[in-house]
């Protein structure tokens, strides 16, 4: 992290919160010496030491360490792309950047022929799926209700309830997943995607 961009951030925020450097050393509990050395791009912060800050400003954490136009345009490269190899032979990839407080995903999954990817339990509610077959055959199961979708067939459901991917064909079946999955607020709370 380029240490002269992040304590011009934190002086802008600080200064557009009409702060003194001593009002946000008492409301941070960071020294006054520590808070101009930041400033200055002189000292590198811990990240508990930044996240005391980004309170003291009354930000979150993520909008003190990128700048808001590093959040409205951001690029992910197909190397950089999360994959991940499941149990059973199946394969997911997020294909979209991961941006705060932006709950949407898309993601590509491959399952092999007769390969059940399990039940995903309920998302909270507000939660979304649309679901584009792009090859082979997908049944999907949500709730008490089961479809087999083949290439170019599409579904949206209602993520707020368990569902279930399952290849019932004897070739490959791929797919894509949009999601808009909300999430409880709290330290347990991870996305993860069939």
């Amino acid at each position: 992290m380029d240490l002269e961009l992040l304590g011009q951030r934190v002086r802008r925020l600080r200064l557009d919160g009409d702060l003194t450097l001593q009002g946000l050393a008492d409301r941070c509990g960071v020294s006054v010496s520590m808070l101009s050395s930041i400033e200055h791009g002189d000292k590198a912060a811990t990240v508990v030491l930044l996240d005391r800050i980004a309170t003291g400003l009354g930000v979150r954490l993520v909008d003190l360490l990128t700048d808001e136009t590093d959040r409205r345009f951001t690029v992910r490269r197909a190397a950089e792309q999360d994959v991940a190899d499941e149990p059973g032979g199946w394969r997911r990839t997020i294909l979209t950047p991961v941006v705060p407080g932006v709950n949407f995903e898309l993601v590509r999954t491959s399952l092999p022929p007769g390969c059940d990817a399990g039940e995903f339990p309920a998302y909270a509610p507000g939660s979304h799926e649309f679901v584009v077959v792009d090859s082979g055959t997908l049944r999907l199961t949500v709730g008490d209700r089961t479809a087999d979708l083949t290439a170019g067939d599409s579904v949206y459901f209602a993520a707020d309830q368990p569902h279930r991917y399952l290849n019932p064909g004897r070739t490959a079946c791929g797919y894509y997943v949009a999601a808009i999955i909300m999430r409880p607020r709290g330290p347990a709370a991870r996305f993860v995607r069939p």
